[in-house]
This record gives structure tokens, C-alpha cells and sequence, in this order.
């Protein structure tokens, strides 16, 4: 049955606690082996992709709305908590009012080159530290079928709650993991037959336009962290560097609008 909650200090609650703090969360979620699903849209497909929860959250009223969660995880001996709502902002740091979180174990990751064998578009984020970039690249990456997310080891977590709310729940669709060292690991892209493109201004850019007419079978962009973008050695490293068109007077556009512009233009047709 439902256990009611009263007291935010509950030791049984330790998953919950202070989730707006950015760096706590995004050290301690990846060393427990969990991650913070919010929103009824967002556990929802967090269970369709067959991501095992290891309790729940929620104010009162949602018991009801969630009912059918609720049956499943007694079912499977899972617990689900619920408490007033002054009570769970005490314990979270926040107002819930997505109707419920849930603390979820982290799959496995799996290797590169799995994600690479068959894959005709892939996405590469270097070092996009920030959280709400990253969950709109997946969002987009889902949207216009990139087969493959690859992120460097400074690059901001998927899982991290924001990313998963911004993204609505598609960095569970859209397979991903990390390419650890990099740029070295580019090496791994290229022996898979992928052609990579580097998003950068460089004076022998190629322009998105130009690129679109003929795009390669098999792709990989490379996107680059917010405001220094892609390291030397990664634009040295690529078979092409590619260019958005701009006018008036703008040279650039945020990474994550960047990078939808050209998934959009660079999709695989068919």
C-alpha cells in the first residue's frame, strides 16, 4: 500500500532529498546508480523503455490519477510514498506540482561501437555543460532520427532531471552514451565508416546549404559546449567543418538550436 510520509528527515527518503542542488545531484545520482524521473509523461516513458524505478514520489491527489503505477508497484513490491505538499517541497527543495517524481535505477551504457554499427546519423555533444542545452539536443535528436547520441566525459548528464524534463522524456528513446577519452575517440567514428562534420566558423567551412544537396550516407556532428565551442583538435580531427548561413549581422546561434537546424537539414531521407 501507499506510504504516507510526514516527516521530510525520513531515511527511507534519502533519493529525494535537496534535488535543486545541481552539483550534489549530479555527483551522487551516477554513484548510487540512479536517476530522478519527473512528471507522469516523463515516468511513463521512462517505463515504457523498460527503465526499472526504485520508489516514488507524489502529492496526495496524484494517487489517484497514477493509480494504475500505483497497482504495478505493489504488484512488484516497489514503495510508493506520498505526503502533503509542504511536506515534499521541504524534502526536495521544490513545489511539486508535475504530479510525481520517481527515483529510477540507471541501465547500463552501452559501448560505442554497438551504437555505431548501423547507426546513419549520429550526434556528438563536446563539453554542453548545461542541462536545459542538452535535454532540447535529445528532444531534437528523437524528433529528426539521429540514431545515436554520443557525449564527451565533461559533458552535462542526460539523466540529470532538467535534461530529462526538457527533452519530455526522449533521452530514453534515443540511444546514447559516452565516448571516453575524446577527441581521441573520433578515431571510433571513422572506423565505422562515419563521415564527421564539425560545427564551427573556420575559413574553409563548408556551408549548411552547400552540404545538404549531397549529404554523406553516414554522419556524425559534432556540436560544441556553449560559448568556446569545439576544442582545435576536434576541428583538426574532422573530415569537414560545417557553417550555418547567418544574416544580420549574428555569426552564430545557441548550440542547441544549432544543432536542430542542421539534424533538420542533414536527415536521412527515406
Amino acid at each position: 500500500m501507499p506510504i504516507e510520509i510526514s516527516d521530510p528527515t525520513d531515511p527511507r527518503l534519502a533519493d529525494y532529498v535537496s534535488l535543486t542542488d545541481v552539483v550534489l545531484r549530479r555527483r551522487t545520482e551516477p554513484e548510487r546508480g540512479l536517476y530522478i524521473a519527473e512528471s507522469q509523461k516523463v515516468i511513463r516513458r521512462a517505463l515504457r523503455a523498460g527503465h526499472r524505478p526504485r520508489s516514488y514520489l507524489m502529492a496526495r491527489r496524484w494517487l489517484e490519477d497514477l493509480a494504475d503505477i500505483v497497482a504495478d508497484a505493489e504488484a512488484d513490491g516497489i514503495p510508493v510514498y506520498f505526503g502533503d505538499h509542504d511536506v515534499i517541497e521541504q524534502l526536495t527543495g521544490f513545489h511539486l506540482h508535475r504530479g510525481a517524481l520517481a527515483a529510477m535505477q540507471r541501465p547500463p551504457l552501452p559501448s560505442v561501437e554497438s551504437l555505431l554499427t548501423d547507426a546513419r546519423r549520429v550526434i556528438v555533444l563536446e563539453d554542453v555543460v548545461d542541462h536545459t542545452n542538452v535535454g532540447a539536443i535529445f528532444r531534437s535528436a528523437a524528433a529528426l532520427g539521429v540514431d545515436a547520441v554520443l557525449i564527451t566525459p565533461r559533458c552535462a548528464d542526460p539523466l540529470y532531471r532538467r535534461s530529462i524534463r526538457v527533452s519530455m522524456g526522449t533521452v530514453f528513446q534515443v540511444p546514447w552514451t559516452r565516448i571516453d577519452p575524446w577527441p581521441q575517440g573520433m578515431g571510433l567514428l571513422h572506423d565505422a565508416g562515419l563521415t564527421v562534420a564539425a560545427m564551427a566558423l573556420s575559413d574553409d567551412s563548408v556551408s549548411l546549404d552547400d552540404l545538404e544537396t549531397e549529404p554523406p550516407e553516414r554522419l556524425a556532428l559534432v556540436v560544441g559546449t556553449e560559448g568556446d565551442g569545439l576544442s582545435h583538435r576536434t576541428v583538426a580531427e574532422a573530415d569537414l567543418t560545417l557553417r550555418i548561413p547567418m544574416a544580420g549581422g549574428v555569426d552564430s546561434l545557441n548550440v542547441a538550436a544549432a544543432s536542430a537546424v542542421a539534424m533538420w537539414a542533414l536527415r536521412p531521407r527515406g
